[in-house]
């Protein structure tokens, strides 16, 4: 004959397993839920730490990246061997071999300077006619990330898609031993130069308070590129654009 208490005991036991059990799943899902991608923007290193202190260690390795979704990144490699820009995901490595630019999509490099963010969701804008110098440029993505909700005092990406009249581009391949920099340089030790009516594809990153952290002292922006046959990426040193669009995150 089973006592009231032992049935009792027998009708809880099971629940409690059940609710252990229900709850460990819920636990174990929110550990894997991915990362809120919120645009905002991280940094390792910054370009002073280049221009002042000749330190051109890596800072952050890029396979950290490998299996993370919708990153948009750029930078450059330890030792100022290379460009980085990272798109949606995919790397797009570029450093110099025999006097020519080689393209590598692999996360095997370490970065002394690399910015990013997380953004699975852009709204779009078309980029005016008469905006197409880069001075011209940085106002409009301020003025239009204003107007679209996005806190402009903090730092955020963009992306620009269209076509440029001209592109002024650089790959570093600095010295080594050489511990004098100037911006001058830096343009020049690698291969540079310039491309003309092409389409291409620019990742951006616009900050009024990180110069010479991760934009030069001189622009609130940092602008990588890449072709659309990724052929070409590297550095954007100027720019005049044919036409083009905007793309900023969906303010949250």
């Amino acid at each position: 004959m089973v006592r009231y208490g032992e049935c009792k005991e027998m009708l809880i036991a099971p629940m409690k397993k059940r609710i252990f059990f229900i709850s460990l799943l819920l636990t174990f899902a929110c550990k894997n839920q991915a990362e809120p991608l919120d645009y905002t923007v991280h940094y390792y290193g910054a370009l002073k730490n280049f221009m002042h202190k000749n330190d051109l260690s890596a800072q952050v390795d890029l396979k950290d990246f490998a299996d993370s979704s919708h990153v948009y990144g750029l930078g450059a490699l330890a030792d100022l061997k290379g460009e980085v820009l990272i798109w949606d995901g995919e790397p797009y490595i570029s450093h110099e071999k025999e006097g020519a630019v080689k393209i590598d999509s692999s996360f095997d490099y370490e970065a002394g300077l690399f910015v990013y963010s997380r953004v699975s969701d852009w709204q779009t804008t078309s980029i005016p006619n008469h905006i197409s110098d880069y001075e011209a440029l940085e106002g409009f993505i301020a003025k239009t990330a204003a107007e679209q909700g996005i806190d402009t005092t903090a730092p955020f990406p963009f992306l620009i898609t269209g076509t440029c009249k001209t592109l002024d581009w650089h790959v570093i391949n600095w010295p080594t031993g050489d511990s004098e920099h100037t911006h001058q340089k830096h343009k020049t030790s690698g291969p540079h130069g310039q491309i003309t009516n092409e389409s291409i594809d620019i990742l951006g990153f616009y900050s009024d308070s990180h110069q010479a952290i991760f934009t030069h002292h001189t622009t609130n922006m940092h602008l990588h590129f890449k072709t659309l046959d990724h052929t070409l990426a590297g550095h954007v040193d100027g720019l005049s654009l044919d036409r083009g669009k905007l793309r900023l995150p969906v303010a949250n």
